[in-house]
């Protein structure tokens, strides 16, 4: 067992109030965030941006956004993590340019597959229509496949969000942990106004708050109590 991995788990607390006179190394913020980047997403997409707020007046405007958290209040560092469906072209476009780079010659069977998995799957699970036409389209290939063989069910946009968000989310515990590896400490935030805080970021229409993230020196009155959590028998099912 892993007891360095161990004790960053444990040290890991949402910690709702900061130490005022410890600034946290901007260092810290931006190897966190390039580990955040390294984390698992759907179909290397990587649907997502990050938003870094260093400067007091970047972080003060944010606070009452925030409802006036405890923890936007005394936060030393913020990341915005925001979703980003709307920029499924252009990543997948990437992502086969990427590809391309890599093929020497005529592409073999995988490569193809890949490019094509790029090319026209991606298209085909992130495009959408004003009339819905692509999410029956989506459904209606769901259900048929699915009739004959295990299928990936798809439909339409609240999926792709929840596939989005999905990722987002590894991202912002992976940034979490690299905080607690260093030795400080962060709480996600959900309590805010996001139409405000889209407005205070200058964020497209097609973009979303995933959460909000404080990062501080954690103090012992931010810690509200021992972690509860439900026990190991009542949410693991081992078959």
């Amino acid at each position: 067992m892993n007891n360095d991995f161990q004790k960053i788990i444990e040290f890991r607390r949402s910690n709702r109030s900061f130490d005022p006179n410890i600034p946290v190394p901007e260092e810290v913020i931006k190897v966190s965030l390039e580990r955040a980047i390294l984390s698992p997403n759907s179909s290397n997409m990587q649907l997502w941006e990050f938003y870094w707020l260093s400067s007091k007046e970047a972080i003060n405007e944010m606070v009452p956004l925030c409802l006036n958290q405890q923890a936007a209040k005394t936060a030393q560092q913020m990341v915005v993590f925001v979703t980003r469906q709307d920029k499924w072209k252009e990543r997948s476009q990437w992502n086969l340019l990427h590809i391309k780079k890599t093929i020497k010659g005529e592409p073999d069977r995988r490569q193809k597959g890949v490019l094509n998995y790029y090319g026209k799957v991606m298209p085909l699970l992130y495009r959408n229509d004003p009339f819905g036409f692509l999410s029956l389209i989506r459904r209606s290939i769901s259900f048929f496949m699915g009739l004959r063989k295990p299928f990936f069910r798809t439909g339409g946009s609240a999926n792709q969000r929840i596939t989005v968000h999905k990722s987002c989310a590894l991202a912002a515990q992976t940034f979490m942990l690299s905080i607690a590896a260093e030795g400080f400490h962060s709480c996600p935030m959900e309590g805010f106004d996001e139409k405000r805080v889209k407005k205070a970021l200058k964020l497209p229409r097609g973009a979303e708050i995933n959460m909000i993230i404080s990062v501080g020196l954690g103090t012992e009155e931010g810690i509200w109590g021992e972690r509860l959590r439900v026990p190991y028998s009542e949410v693991v099912f081992k078959k």
